[in-house]
């Protein structure tokens, strides 16, 4: 056995973050106390995290305006010049660009209804109704587009593509009952250090979605095993990569399904339970070599991963007719046999993952705020709700904070003219920018 040679934490608490802005409080000696003193100096014994509360005001623009006197035809005229002023993002809106900022975080990272956060601006003495803060999310969001867009094309550079959807309730969908399910859709990828997490609202769970949202892209997908996503495989001659957390998650079931032997009895694991058993080997072996490189991993899996695979084929290929096709062990087999080559795709290269939980995590922001706003109005206010939770979600992968992303891209996007000028506000562009060389 390998000696432990990792380096034990030190206990005690967690250092605020050196990028939090700090103020210096003095605690003074009294000139009593200092009389007689040959030199006094301060040293910091204390750090607290203070927050200031949210403070509503209202921003008068009080522009300058020049008049001229100007000799046409012969006659006197008065002209008048006033100052330019800034852009906004939605014109004539009565909110600020910061405001709109405040909004989108506290629904779509924070989880905060916009009729509670009509109470919160009430109660500060700012009355702007509920219905106007989801206007502007959807005005925002068409904004908003171009650079999803370019998101979007940015990914399909990268050689893995993450993909996953859940389910969303819509009232207002032509043609379809407001009980009805829709869907949203994520996929996450793009190049290393640079990130997306995309969301896109459809009604549909069609293959027709995958296909539009992977057009252009030729490389690994990794999915749980959905066969909608087979036709645009096929089509763009994308490589299907399977997730083993799905495949365990069948196997768990069933041994949990399993009656519990008395004491006494033969403990000889069930079927189930040996299966489980070699998939855990697998996990074992990814959590040993999480930290090496990509080929260093490559190599690891084809020695320890790979044996331990073609165990488990073999244990398949005996027991499957064992048991019956409709128990749980039976339709984890099941599964478990259709999607085995799929499964061991992982294998054949250090970049990819053994499951499709990072896609799993990426959705799970906006399952958890499904849960606090839970549906949404129209198709528009969904398709607003993607765009939002896109850039919220790939700011977080990159490092940015979300709100002083949002609002450095919502300040700059009505001067953003040509492409380059969208590009610069990719996550990755700003935090190259943002970066002192």
């Amino acid at each position: 056995m390998s000696a432990y040679t990792g380096t034990k934490k030190k206990p005690g608490r967690k250092p605020f973050s050196d990028k939090l802005p700090r103020e210096q409080i003095f605690i003074h000696l009294t000139d009593e106390e200092k009389e007689g003193a040959i030199d006094t100096f301060f040293t910091k014994v204390k750090e607290e995290l203070d927050i200031i509360p949210a403070k509503v005001r209202v921003l008068e623009y009080m522009q300058e305006k020049a008049v001229f006197v100007e000799q046409i035809e012969g006659e006197k005229q008065r002209q008048v010049k006033a100052a330019q002023m800034p852009r906004h993002p939605i014109a004539r809106a009565m909110g600020s660009i910061s405001l709109m900022c405040f909004v989108i975080i506290a629904k779509y990272a924070d989880g905060l209804p916009l009729y509670r956060q009509e109470g919160i601006l009430s109660r500060y003495g700012g009355d702007i109704s509920r219905a106007t803060l989801a206007n502007w999310m959807i005005a925002l969001a068409k904004q908003l587009q171009p650079l999803i867009n370019l998101m979007r094309e940015h990914q399909h550079t990268g050689a893995v593509i993450l993909a996953d959807e859940t389910r969303v309730q819509v009232l207002k969908e032509p043609g379809r009952p407001a009980t009805s399910d829709k869907y949203m859709w994520v996929t996450l990828g793009g190049p290393p250090g640079e990130k997306s997490i995309l969301f896109e609202y459809d009604p549909s769970r069609s293959g027709d979605v995958p296909m539009r949202l992977l057009d252009g892209f030729s490389g690994y997908l990794q999915t749980d095993g959905y066969a909608g996503y087979n036709a645009v495989c096929q089509k763009n001659s994308i490589t299907q990569l399977g997730c083993w957390d799905h495949a365990r998650r069948y196997f768990k079931d069933a041994q949990n399904a399993q009656p519990k032997r008395k004491k006494g009895q033969n403990n000889k694991p069930s079927k189930a339970g040996k299966a489980l058993s070699l998939i855990n080997k697998l996990y074992v072996i990814e959590r040993e070599i999480k930290d090496l490189s990509v080929d260093e991993k490559y190599q690891q899996r084809q020695e320890k991963s790979i044996p331990v695979l073609n165990q488990l084929k073999a244990y398949l290929e005996e027991n499957q007719h064992k048991v019956p096709k409709d128990s749980l062990t039976g339709k984890a087999m099941t599964y478990l046999s259709n999607q085995w080559e799929k499964l061991n795709v992982y294998c054949t290269h250090g970049e990819l993952n053994i499951s499709n939980i990072l896609a799993e995590n990426a959705i799970r922001p906006f399952v958890i705020g499904r849960k606090a706003w839970l549906f949404s109005d129209t198709p528009a206010g969904a398709r607003a709700s993607a765009i939002h939770y896109s850039l919220i979600e790939t700011a977080k992968a990159n490092g940015l904070e979300p709100y002083a992303y949002l609002k450095q891209v919502l300040t700059a996007l009505p001067y953003a003219d040509t492409v380059d000028k969208v590009e610069a506000l990719l996550p990755w562009n700003i935090k190259k920018s943002d970066t002192p060389e």
